[in-house]
């Protein structure tokens, strides 16, 4: 079993020179791409900053997912790691709980949990914050077309 990183280690991409590597390597196998091309290739995707490399990565995954049973610990961290990024934070944590149903003790998948919880509760206050701000304005516009109206 091959230790997983922890989830900062997503935050810094590959250099392009890199990712092209893995991406030439991905194309020129073709239709015959292993699992080991195509699983290298989208770690690098999911460690990009762009969004589309980071749904390419997640798509290469959730493939590699349905036809490697022996690669399925792997791919839940790196799609729960992907789907974070992306701000799927729903599909990032059932992903991530159903590594750790599997392996309770995996101190990166409890890494990354956290890291999932702070930051929806850190939106879930931004969201709050944000509705309230708008409930604040609404009033005061609401108070000063009604006393505009009553004189």
């Amino acid at each position: 079993m091959t230790a997983l990183p922890y989830a900062v280690d997503a935050e810094s991409p590959l250099r392009d020179a890199e990712l092209a590597t893995l991406r030439t390597q991905y194309e020129k196998e073709g239709d015959m791409a292993g699992i080991q091309t195509k699983f290298n290739y989208a770690w690098g995707l999911i460690k990009s900053n762009a969004r589309r490399d980071q749904q390419l990565g997640v798509q290469l995954l959730s493939e590699i997912f349905r036809v490697s049973p022996d690669r399925r610990r792997e791919c839940l961290y790196y799609l729960a790691l992907a789907n974070y990024k992306l701000g799927n934070y729903g599909e990032a944590r059932r992903y991530n709980d159903l590594l750790l149903d599997k392996e309770p003790a995996n101190h990166q998948a409890a890494d990354l949990r956290r890291l999932i919880d702070d930051k929806v509760t850190k939106e879930g206050l931004m969201g709050v914050a944000i509705i309230s701000g708008v409930a604040i304005a609404a009033g005061v516009v609401g108070g000063i077309l009604f006393r505009g109206k009553r004189r």
